[in-house]
């Protein structure tokens, strides 16, 4: 893993839902999830039709995400465009609808 400055932005956060936020809204399917680790928003992988987890951090310069669907223990910082460590992963909140 590479070193990267914005890793003093990661908090432990709380989901903001049990699947890709906006795409529970709109009725969207998705393919994997993502968490922002500045502040719990649960967003879609930009394989997703939305690209939701992208969406946010362009909306808010949240840097650090972390694959959550399932828990697979990896961060990515979009800064820096390289995979992150993580001290600890996000607990889900419930099983996660599958989608795709």
């Amino acid at each position: 893993m590479t070193s990267c400055p914005h890793t003093d932005s990661i908090k432990e956060v709380t989901p903001s839902a049990r699947g890709c936020e906006e795409c529970l809204k709109i009725g969207s399917p998705w393919v994997h999830l993502r968490i922002c680790r500045s502040c719990g928003h649960v967003g879609c992988c930009d394989d997703s039709p939305h690209r939701h987890a992208t969406a946010h951090y362009q909306k808010t310069g949240h840097p650090i995400i972390e694959g959550y669907d399932p828990p697979e223990g990896w961060g990515w910082c979009y800064i820096d465009e390289t995979e992150v460590d993580l001290p600890n992963q996000t607990a889900q909140l419930g099983p996660i609808p599958k989608y795709v």
